[in-house]
């Protein structure tokens, strides 16, 4: 039976068991993805932006809700600026309302022009922000929920670099809303740190890479497995597109041409940084270049497992914490 403890607004909003977000995790979040994260009582979100062919997006969510069987799921929206012209944002928001999601990620800007939208269609909005000053910019706006995703996370940190901590007692101050807490969580009882904190729930994107259906090489899993926290590297600060990734050739290479020359620019990064070269890893299992996405919770990655397992843990480790904040009577330790 779940601890009431877990019971949170995240929870009752997404009428999920734990309160725990499944990140989204480019070109690897696919409707097998949220569909084991819903059967272990999480929630998690297709990326639209893994699935670019006419067609494709809603295929995949069609078989996210066949295999969620009724269990929640979403889709995540990067609005990342392109590197390309031609992006198709607002298409793909309607997209995803005549498919019937119930629920939206959003991230990479402010989101303001496209919730009409989204409240037309019922759907309810997580913006993801790197910082909690872009929380209070998306709480204005109307937002349903925000999660925070400290410098410790996998992806994109932002400029600021607010560790995950500092965050979550920030915005425990200066937030109205729903806020969940990510970056470098990987364990149960950071889960129960972000609850005490004030946060409705934990977003958990590094621990999951490792989870038997996502579908990556078993090579890829195992050098994530190998890793430890010491082992990503922050680079592209240069282009104002902080990323951190698993440290390999490539972020030595993009570090050193930072180095050198600091207005370097992303026409002379783009061979090395270029998301067809990560994509290439999670098919070959050869780690030693892209972009690879992961957080300093890989010291806390220890297994490839079925994502249930991952979740098991998290919640048996969650329950230890919480056993710890609830001594023993005094009364039932002096009868002992």
């Amino acid at each position: 039976m779940t601890d009431p403890a877990l019971r949170t607004p995240m929870t009752e909003l997404y009428g999920c068991r734990l309160p725990i977000v499944a990140g989204g995790l480019m070109w690897l979040s696919d409707a097998e993805y949220v569909a084991a994260a819903a059967h272990a009582g999480i929630v998690g979100f297709i990326t639209a932006a893994s699935f670019r062919e006419p067609g494709a997006l809603r295929a995949e969510i069609a078989k996210a809700r066949r295999l969620c069987d009724g269990r929640p799921f979403g889709v995540n929206v990067s609005m990342l600026p392109k590197l390309v012209e031609g992006e198709r944002i607002a298409e793909t928001f309607r997209e995803i309302a005549g498919e019937g999601v119930a629920h939206v990620e959003t991230s990479g800007r402010n989101p303001e022009a496209f919730l009409p939208i989204l409240r037309d269609a019922g759907i309810t909005v997580l913006h993801k922000v790197p910082s909690v000053r872009f929380a209070e910019k998306a709480q204005s706006v109307g937002v349903d929920m925000v999660s925070i995703v400290g410098a410790e996370c996998g992806g994109h940190p932002g400029l600021d670099l607010v560790g995950t901590v500092v965050n979550q007692a920030l915005a425990e101050r200066r937030l109205r809303i729903p806020f969940l807490i990510g970056g470098g969580i990987g364990a149960g009882s950071q889960i129960v740190g972000a609850l005490a904190a004030g946060a409705a729930g934990v977003v958990v994107g590094t621990r999951f890479l490792v989870a038997e259906e996502v579908r990556a090489h078993p090579r890829y899993k195992a050098a994530l497995v190998a890793a430890s926290e010491r082992d990503t590297a922050l680079t592209m600060s240069s282009v104002r597109n902080t990323i951190r990734t698993l440290r390999n050739e490539t972020t030595a290479v993009v570090a050193e041409m930072e180095r050198a020359d600091p207005d370097v620019g992303i026409e002379a990064l783009l061979p090395h940084v270029s998301g067809a070269i990560g994509r290439r890893a999670y098919e070959t299992g050869d780690v030693s270049r892209g972009m690879l996405s992961a957080g300093q919770s890989l010291g806390l990655t220890d297994r490839v497992a079925p994502l249930a397992d991952i979740v098991a843990a998290l919640e048996a480790e969650a329950g230890a914490a919480l056993r710890r904040l609830r001594p023993v009577p005094l009364d039932l330790r002096e009868a002992s």
